[in-house]
């Protein structure tokens, strides 16, 4: 999965710290959440429908730099153009795919429409007794995703970004809502837009400001899809010299850097931890990935597991790669500069095949009836992760199992793939993304591998946050909120140490510290429900509602659907504690 900065809160009064983690821990198109920005009417209470305002997109164009290389690569610019890659983003009006549908569980109708030059999406809640009454509009910006497989929306509020809750899915031809909250029973809550998850989609991305990971000064991107440089490095000094001047040619480099190039964004693993100090923001073509990101999967899976994204870990499996080492890369059978119309696909990718497989039985003998040689040895299977969606099972064999898929082992057991370094800390990171989805026994191996590398020196914000997470479920506090601060001292906006700082100080009865850091918080980014509400209620525990009910109607301009808000501000029940916001 795509590494992004932890960001979870815990609903601050829950018993036992119940960690809240994001459904979506995965980037790229795949997992996409909402949020809805804009003014909004406040019905509190009262049952009126919540209408979202809208606001403008910052850039109604965006930067064509790969046409600095028309000139001499014309042929190769006008192809690749026509690839996924090259419109992977862009502006919503210009890439919006109309529709709607009905979601059952939470009883909204989406609606993707133009109007007047613009995109835009409309929400209702039509189906009664699903929820409160929900109305509102969003104004759309960019897209992401080429629609080969699917395409989503951003938008913006307050220079933050957002991700919107319904995908395209082009092989069903079909609108549905994002992957993993097909069974939600209320709109989603917001999914910052990462400039990491920008990364393998959009060109020239702009970094986040210190305090939010989705704020940025103006546009999250400058260039429309997947730019020339995002794989051959900085082109100025090679225009300056008329073509002269260095530029990395993939096909020129060791085969860790030359695979690294279309691995920074062809890879997930089942947990990904960056180096110390290190995000794909620092990773250049030409370098080995492997300095700045380790990815690991559970070697008791087999293959991918299944995943959208697994291509690449189910290629170092098979017969194929293993016969032919490092002579065999994405390349072989892959032309980033182009992609073979649908009426060539089979003949292509045949041609492939029999570059190695020369014998003449071969080509003119072996199911001469079949010339997909795919359909039999790498079969198209349902992802486990993403709805409506398939993959290419990459893992070629000549007798494919049914059960690509199944678990092998009980116990998870995480290798890092193609045999990549990783210290205790990296491994216990990968650890610890698997004890916040429940995962006790990973939690337990966390702990003691990043305890030994904090030992032995490690001093990052990461492995502070991580620690004091595991530190606070165990019931080791003191140790908790030490790792917290340290985590803080490094870095005074990392909002997880903030928010459940707040938890062990509320918890000890420092109200007014615990005010203090989610007050923080949510003035860095109000789009956070949990943090938002854990202040919402302190601040009607210490006896301010009309502050409380400011915070409140802060956290509904983003989250108009929260089941616990509403039930917070109908009953005053929040988690299995109460407080009335009626004076």
């Amino acid at each position: 999965m795509r590494p992004r900065p932890l960001r979870s809160y815990s609903p601050l009064l829950l018993q036992g710290w119940r960690h809240r983690i994001d459904l979506a821990d995965v980037c790229s198109l795949c997992l996409l959440v909402f949020g809805t920005t804009g003014a909004l009417i406040l019905a509190l209470a009262s049952g009126r429908s919540v209408v979202a305002g809208s606001s403008s997109p910052l850039n109604t164009t965006l930067l064509d730099r790969d046409r600095a290389c028309e000139g001499c690569h014309a042929d190769i610019y006008e192809r690749y153009k026509r690839t996924p890659m090259a419109r992977g983003s862009g502006i919503a009006s210009d890439g919006l795919i109309e529709g709607g549908f009905t979601h059952a569980a939470s009883g909204i109708r989406y609606r993707l429409i133009q109007r007047d030059g613009q995109a835009w999406m409309i929400y209702d809640r039509t189906v009664p007794g699903t929820g409160p009454a929900l109305h509102g509009e969003q104004l759309l910006s960019y897209y992401v995703g080429s629609g080969r497989r699917g395409r989503t929306y951003l938008f913006e509020h307050d220079g933050r970004w957002f991700e919107a809750p319904v995908n395209y899915y082009s092989k069903k031809q079909l609108w549905d809502m994002a992957p993993n909250y097909g069974s939600v029973r209320s709109m989603p809550d917001t999914l910052p837009v990462d400039s990491n998850c920008l990364h393998c989609h959009a060109g020239e991305v702009q970094t986040a400001l210190p305090e939010a990971r989705n704020r940025y000064a103006g546009a999250p991107f400058m260039v429309g899809g997947v730019t020339c440089a995002a794989c051959h490095g900085d082109p100025v000094q090679h225009l300056a010299q008329q073509g002269r001047g260095p530029i990395v040619n993939p096909a020129a480099l060791s085969p860790a850097n030359r695979d690294s190039i279309c691995l920074q964004c062809h890879l997930e693993g089942e947990a990904a931890i960056y180096r110390a100090g290190e995000s794909l923001v620092s990773y250049q073509p030409g370098d080995d990935l492997a300095r700045f990101v380790v990815y690991f999967v559970n070697a008791n899976h087999r293959e991918g597991g299944g995943r959208a994204t697994s291509q690449y870990e189910a290629l170092l499996k098979s017969a194929c790669k293993r016969a032919s080492g490092d002579k065999l890369s994405c390349m072989t059978c892959h032309d980033p500069h182009d992609s073979p119309a649908a009426a060539e696909r089979v003949s292509f990718y045949r041609e492939k095949c029999l570059t190695c497989h020369t014998g003449q039985k071969m080509a003119t003998e072996h199911h001469p009836e079949q010339q997909n040689c795919a359909a039999c040895h790498m079969p198209t299977r349902e992802t486990t992760d993403i709805s409506h969606e398939q993959l290419t099972d990459h893992n070629i064999q000549k007798f494919p199992r049914k059960d690509h898929s199944a678990v092998i082992g009980q116990i998870v057991e995480l290798v890092p793939v193609g045999g990549a370094g990783a210290g205790d800390r990296e491994l216990g990171l990968a650890y610890a993304q698997l004890a916040e989805r429940g995962d006790r026994q990973s939690g337990e191996r966390a702990l003691s591998l990043l305890k030994k590398a904090e030992n032995e020196g490690s001093n990052d914000v990461e492995l502070h946050v991580r620690l004091g997470f595991l530190d606070q479920i165990s019931g080791k506090l003191d140790e908790a909120q030490r790792e917290y601060q340290a985590a803080l001292t490094e870095n005074p906006y990392e909002s997880t140490a903030l928010a459940d700082l707040a938890v062990l100080d509320a918890s000890q009865g420092h109200t007014d510290l615990a005010v203090k850091l989610l007050e923080k918080v949510v003035a860095a980014d109000p789009a956070q429900t949990a943090a938002g509400l854990d202040l919402a209620f302190l601040e009607c525990r210490i006896g301010d509602q009309a502050k409380a009910m400011q915070t409140i109607a802060e956290v509904q301009r983003f989250n108009p659907d929260s089941a616990s808000l509403h039930q917070f501000l109908a009953t005053g029940k929040y988690g299995d504690q109460y407080c009335s916001l009626r004076r």
